[in-house]
């Protein structure tokens, strides 16, 4: 038995150096928007935000996007989704308060077609409406109806696509957390994010994916990709649409944002727990073989090292109990930037373990869920990934 506690410590050490040394140097958190020269004219842009029983954000966030300083025509869609709080009326009062109706323009989605997700249906009745009112937009900013754009925002993502001719320019906003449980969790989400798809890779070309909360994308780009018909059935539609994007020869950008923030707290242990379980199957293509591979790898990863660790008292080591605490302290190193990113101090890594345990669980949860006809439930539907409608 002592020997299976040094071998799993040694495997779980030796994933840590290889995620630290050659998984793009994710952890470091270094792929931020800057500063771009303006292009000699600015083009035209049109924001879509699909809104779904919004009433709590969608004020603050219209008035944000209302009054962004962008230089060029910009025009906003928010495509109302059969909310039921009033959602639609309070942005037109916002919009009216800050002398900003002609801007703005609501619609309702029209009844959705089968094979279509709710989302991307919305994104797409959005587009629809601006192809037929001529406004010929050069880029698309698609957003969500919880986000907070700082006034510089737009300008800075349209400069940086102009300047770097890139198609897709994407920002992992900074989430809002609210207790103990969600300092320690989305955090760990940003990181495990930045890990699954290393922002730097993307940036290089060897990866796609993509934020769904702020994407610029090229109009012309997209029609290359097939439009949104090509993502219609996709949960998970960002990554989706960076795909996309790129098969149809574009090139991505996909950074961390300072001050473009989320809106919505999630709602303890809870909220996250949903977000996640929504989802995480889908993003292992409901694959029972990626779904063990997942339980392996997570537990070698993130358990092994520290279980190595606190069972010294137990198995008497030596060799296991330096491997693990190897292994842990390159948890904490690796974490500390996102940490910071956050606000948090850095001796919230040791936790980390903890998050990933949780994280798992998330995860098998959402393959039940699936198998039991009730994958990606969001907002009272059941998503693409589900067996009944």
């Amino acid at each position: 038995m002592t020997l299976f506690w040094t071998i799993a410590a040694a495997l779980s050490l030796a994933i840590w150096l290889y995620l630290l040394a050659f998984r793009g140097g994710f952890w470091r958190c270094g792929e931020r928007l800057g500063t771009a020269p303006a292009p000699a004219a600015w083009p035209a842009v049109v924001a879509i935000v699909p809104a779904r029983d919004e009433a709590a954000s969608i004020g603050e966030a219209m008035s944000a996007l209302l009054a962004q300083d962008y230089p060029g025509p910009f025009r906003v869609v928010l495509v109302d989704d059969e909310s039921r709080d009033g959602t639609a009326a309070i942005a037109r009062a916002r919009a009216r308060e800050l002398d900003a109706e002609a801007r703005l323009t609501v619609i309702s989605t029209r009844p959705r077609p089968a094979g279509w997700v709710g989302k991307v249906w919305a994104m797409a009745s959005g587009l629809a409406h601006a192809d037929e009112a001529g406004w010929d937009a050069d880029y698309l900013l698609f957003t969500d109806a919880d986000i907070h754009h700082p006034p510089g925002n737009l300008r800075r993502l349209v400069a940086t696509a102009t300047a770097r001719d890139l198609d897709l320019v994407s920002l992992m906003v900074r989430l809002a957390r609210e207790g103990a449980a969600q300092r320690l969790l989305i955090p760990a989400f940003v990181y495990f994010f930045q890990k699954l798809y290393p922002f730097p890779w993307v940036n290089r070309g060897r990866a796609a994916a993509a934020a769904g909360g702020c994407m610029l994308v090229s109009r012309a780009r997209l029609r290359q990709a097939g439009g949104l018909e090509a993502i219609s059935d996709a949960l998970i539609d960002d990554c989706a649409l960076a795909r996309a994007i790129r098969q149809a020869g574009g090139r991505l950008w996909l950074g961390l944002a300072d001050d473009t923030r989320s809106l919505r707290p999630y709602e303890g242990l809870g909220g996250v727990w949903q977000m996640v379980a929504r989802s995480a199957y889908t993003q292992l293509g409901h694959s029972p073989a990626r779904l063990l591979g997942t339980i392996l790898g997570m537990l070698f990863t993130y358990v092994a090292g520290p279980f190595a660790v606190l069972a010294w008292p137990w198995h008497g080591e030596g060799s296991a109990l330096a491997l693990g605490l190897a292994a842990w302290a390159a948890m904490v190193v690796s974490f500390r930037p996102t940490l910071r990113l956050y606000g948090e101090a850095w001796l919230l890594g040791v936790l980390l373990p903890l998050a990933g345990i949780l994280y798992l669980l998330m995860t098998m949860e959402s393959a039940l869920s699936h198998h039991r006809g009730r994958g990606g439930v969001w907002k009272g539907r059941i998503g693409a990934g589900a067996t009944k409608d």
